[in-house]
């Protein structure tokens, strides 16, 4: 199992309001890559905190009822193994997240992967760089 960041997602699904650069097409593309994967069944870990972050992305871009219907996936797929996130996780990803120069959303996400043994992440963000984990970009 690998575990999917929200930049997936927000990749795949927000409408660009502008012509998109070539590098950024291919972002774009692997994006939807990813989510038709884990739409076919590909086993994915997610953070609650990652989705709740997926949720105020999309429901800012999209209309609601096609925001909710990526929400309602993620929350409901058997393929989806949607984790828990404790206050003693959020105090560990804040003292990474000033040691790494990483986002609490992203540390987050890595305190809960080294607990439950899971070293990739399926994601476009680079701050998983700094974080002793695999990002997967495609």
């Amino acid at each position: 199992m690998r575990f999917v960041d929200a930049s997936v997602f927000v990749h795949a699904f927000l409408k660009p309001k502008r012509k998109l650069k070539p590098h950024e097409i291919e972002i774009k593309e692997s994006a939807k890559e990813i989510v038709r994967r884990i739409n076919d069944g590909e086993e994915v870990g997610i953070t609650v905190v990652q989705i709740v972050e997926i949720a105020n992305l999309l429901e800012s871009y999209l209309p609601l009822s096609e925001a909710l219907k990526v929400e309602e996936f993620l929350l409901l797929a058997k393929n989806v193994n949607v984790f828990d996130v404790t206050k003693r996780d959020c105090l560990k990803a804040l003292k990474i997240s000033r040691e790494r120069s990483a986002g609490l959303s992203d540390a987050i996400a890595y305190v809960v992967m080294m607990k439950i043994g899971v070293n990739e992440i399926y994601s476009f963000d680079s701050d998983f760089d700094k974080l002793n984990v695999k990002r997967i970009t495609e």
